[in-house]
């Protein structure tokens, strides 16, 4: 197995570092830190809520909540969900891939903290959803986005709309989940993957990653050509001189790490 090096600071959150990949523990309830990974993503709404600024006195505050139209109400959604999508932002576009261990339930900001990362893992045990109608409000940190972009607007429609949970299998079977694995097998196969991952040239895997994450963003023709344009900053490598060389000469390549 790798060894977990150092930590990185993502807003309120923290990752464990395994060498080239992230990998983020996701548990329904908050969870000691296993086989070393640091614990993330605990408590996330308090967590936000606190980001909130402080300094409004309290006169303020009292007219703010006299508001008849609930402005402080909109004013502390506006800001709870921008803060959210800020945070988890940092997530999906952190350079390196981000491996997703999700085990038991990842309801509301759980799933949209999963769907962040680049590859979702699920243990049989997993429960994914979008259940914040049945509060009276809707999915503030992404789930619209990127639900819709994983599973298509029809599927992701009928979750959000029914606040209907999903089975891990079920989640693979749409495209939610990479893969299903038994509960025991969880963590080591995530940090399977994230060796795999490792063995290849970090910086084509972070180039690769920045041409799928801009490109669907955009009209086909253009990510073209920035598929092109990254193309050619990975032809200019070292990586790309020993991978050549290592396939002509029948051997194999030792590539740049992260």
């Amino acid at each position: 197995m790798a060894n977990i090096g150092k930590t990185v600071k993502l807003g309120v959150f923290t990752l464990a570092i395994m060498n080239v990949t992230a990998v983020v523990s996701l548990r329904g309830l908050p969870a000691e830190a296993e086989y070393g990974l640091s614990s993330a993503f605990y408590y996330l709404f308090a967590a936000i809520v606190f980001l909130i600024p402080t300094a409004l006195v309290a006169a303020e505050l009292a007219a703010m909540f006299q508001d008849k139209q609930g402005g402080v109400f909109r004013w502390v959604g506006e800001a709870f969900g921008k803060k959210g999508n800020d945070v988890f932002r940092k997530l999906e576009t952190f350079p390196i891939p981000v491996i997703a261990a999700v085990n038991g339930y990842a309801l509301g900001g759980g799933n949209e903290i999963a769907m962040a990362c680049d590859i979702r893992i699920a243990s049989t045990k997993a429960i994914f959803g979008q259940p914040e109608v049945n509060l009276g409000i809707m999915p503030c940190f992404g789930g619209t986005q990127r639900l819709t972009r994983l599973v298509g607007a029809g599927i992701a429609k009928e979750l959000m709309f029914t606040a209907r949970n999903v089975t891990a299998e079920e989640a693979y079977r749409i495209g939610l989940a990479n893969k299903v694995v038994p509960q025991a097998e969880l963590l080591d196969t995530c940090k399977a993957m994230a060796e795999k991952i490792m063995s290849k040239g970090s910086y084509a895997i972070s180039l690769a990653k920045e041409a799928i994450n801009t490109g669907t963003e955009t009209d086909l023709s253009s990510g073209l050509t920035l598929e092109a344009d990254l193309f050619g900053l990975a032809f200019s490598t070292d990586d790309k001189k020993e991978g050549m060389t290592a396939f002509l000469e029948k051997r194999k390549a030792n590539l740049t790490d992260f």
